[in-house]
């Protein structure tokens, strides 16, 4: 009888474990292990088309196959550039709320120039190099979807971002990371500033100790395919493409093993920028046990090689197309390492741009399509000499910089001139160009007579300490600048602005939507996919259609 007892209590006792057990597991919040931010600098949405029968089955076909993609997704501000880009994407907000008005803006009470992830009160982390650390995300005013799951978790999730570009590490990662890292082309090391730590972790002084940069340039830049074999791409040894320092054609192979003593920051500029990136963020997912446990961790990268690579080719080139196709195979090996080291269906994904590109201005011209180049440092010389002619100051207007005006505010204050005056005759002179489609006074953009769309994206983009007064939009297919090969962006078309955007994985949906959707409604969805605040700028929403 005592045995029966003794056997009858110890069931109970198992069964009340395995039942408290259950209840415990059910009773936590269900969310992903590990949610992966991948930004692509500079990827037009068409990309994932362009390219598309020659992608691999892994990398961006799996997330278009297995994943939800909203294939009208726009930048709703101006100036389309990497900062803003990078700091929408994870704000849920636009440069009139997060502050950050461009890769450079002006401070428009002192007339400074100022660099989007500049902070003179840290230092250098990784590097004797004393610049190239003095960086954080002090200057974006508003919180993250990083930092949001920070305070949701009490701070127990771990942050990381990764880029090669500083800022392209540091605003997605937000106030709170754990850290960010960013690339030193002097010294071939990854580095960070004393913002998140006095030295540099174990696991990462190894990892430069590899000298990864010099092992991939030592491999020479070839194509992946015969190149005769790159139809969407114009041929190789075209005018319209910028040549490597102390080559004679802008053309593969690069052998970028004779270029090394020019120094090992050139490998940002080749596809084999994408791969030690890609090298980094796995070493960081295993060293720091990013979707490890039940607690979220979030990792952000960008890759930014892509950007570099299309400034100076273009994106109707061989290097371009055949970046894309390396990029897909470095993506397809994220994902298999993720599936191995977090589980496959234990993490989510997204994957977007800060911004796309033009074509190449002589390129559409010799293919009897309207554009052109407006060459911006002559103008603002010929028109300072003119007010200075009107008013007896020099130096009116500081800067044509992200396509606004902005000008020299205490210069017109210390002489008693009057702004609104001075504001007319620029607006009178600007739309005297060519090239200039509309030039607007941001106190009249309410009444001005421009699309409905062109009147949000200034407002969105003006922020009133950080942005000029003027916003510059020129014609289609024109572009600010001089060089005959290359390319940029910035504008408000949709060659700068439409940007590819993809979910896959935990609590993610399969499918696609053409709804148009905004940059700023990412930082919405990935907040209702983990169920945290929405960033605290955020005027983005929620795209329901992704979300199981």
């Amino acid at each position: 009888m005592k045995l029966k007892f003794v056997l009858l209590f110890l069931l109970a006792n198992l069964y009340l474990s395995a039942f408290a057990q259950k209840n415990k597991s059910s009773a936590l919040l269900p969310r992903p292990k590990l949610v992966v931010g991948i930004m692509v600098d500079q990827m037009r949405w068409d990309f994932l088309y362009r390219y598309y029968d020659r992608y691999q089955n892994g990398g961006f076909k799996r997330m278009l196959n297995e994943g939800f993609t909203c294939e009208n997704t726009y930048i709703d501000y101006i100036p389309s550039v990497t900062g803003i880009g990078h700091t929408t994407v994870y704000t849920g907000s636009v440069p009139a709320i997060h502050g950050i008005a461009g890769n450079e803006f002006i401070e428009q009470t002192t007339g400074r120039s100022i660099y989007c992830a500049e902070d003179s009160t840290v230092q250098t982390v990784g590097s004797t190099n004393l610049t190239v650390g003095k960086m954080s995300p002090r200057n974006m005013l508003s919180t993250s979807i990083t930092d949001e799951l920070k305070l949701a978790t009490n701070f127990r999730s771990k942050v990381i971002g990764i880029a090669i570009k500083d800022r392209g590490g540091i605003l997605p990662a937000g106030h709170s990371a754990d850290a960010a890292y960013w690339f030193d082309g002097s010294t071939g090391n990854w580095v960070t500033s004393t913002y998140y730590m006095k030295e540099l972790p174990t696991w990462l002084k190894a990892f430069n100790d590899q000298k990864l940069p010099e092992k991939y340039l030592k491999q020479d830049w070839n194509t992946l395919y015969p190149i005769n074999t790159y139809l969407q791409s114009t041929a190789d040894d075209s005018k319209y493409e910028g040549k490597f320092l102390g080559t004679t054609a802008p053309t593969l192979p690069l052998k970028t093993s004779q270029m090394m003593s020019r120094g090992v920051g050139m490998v940002s500029s080749t596809p084999y920028g994408n791969s030690i990136t890609l090298d980094l963020a796995k070493a960081a997912i295993d060293n720091e046990g990013l979707g490890s446990d039940a607690i979220t961790d979030l990792l952000a990268i960008s890759f930014s090689s892509p950007d570099y690579i299309g400034h100076q080719f273009g994106p109707n080139s061989v290097e371009i197309e055949d970046t894309y196709l390396r990029l897909d195979r470095d993506i397809a090996n994220l994902f298999d390492h993720l599936d191995v080291k977090v589980g496959k269906g234990n993490y989510s994904v997204f994957l977007t741009a800060d911004h796309g590109v033009a074509n190449n201005a002589n390129f559409l011209l010799d293919n009897k399509i309207p554009a052109g180049l407006y060459a911006t440092g002559g103008l603002l010389q010929t028109l300072n000499n003119q007010l200075e002619k009107d008013y007896k100051t020099k130096n009116m207007v500081l800067s044509f910089g992200n396509y606004q005006v902005s000008l020299n505010n205490t210069a017109i204050a210390a002489n008693k001139l009057n702004e609104t005056d001075i504001r007319k005759k620029i607006i009178a002179f600007l739309q005297k160009q060519k090239e200039v489609a509309f030039a607007i006074d941001i106190n009249e953009v309410q009444t001005a007579s421009i699309p409905e769309v062109y009147r949000s994206k200034i407002i969105n983009g003006y922020n009133k300490e950080r942005s000029g007064v003027i916003q510059i939009i020129l014609k289609p297919g024109i572009y600010s600048g001089f060089s005959a090969t290359g390319t940029t962006h910035g504008s408000l078309a949709p060659y700068d602005t439409h940007i590819p955007l993809l979910f896959m994985g935990w609590g993610i949906k399969s499918g696609k939507s053409n709804i148009s959707y905004n940059m700023s409604d990412i930082a919405s969805t990935v907040s209702a996919l983990l169920r945290i605040q929405e960033p605290n700028g955020n005027i983005g929403k929620p795209i329901t259609e992704v979300l199981k």
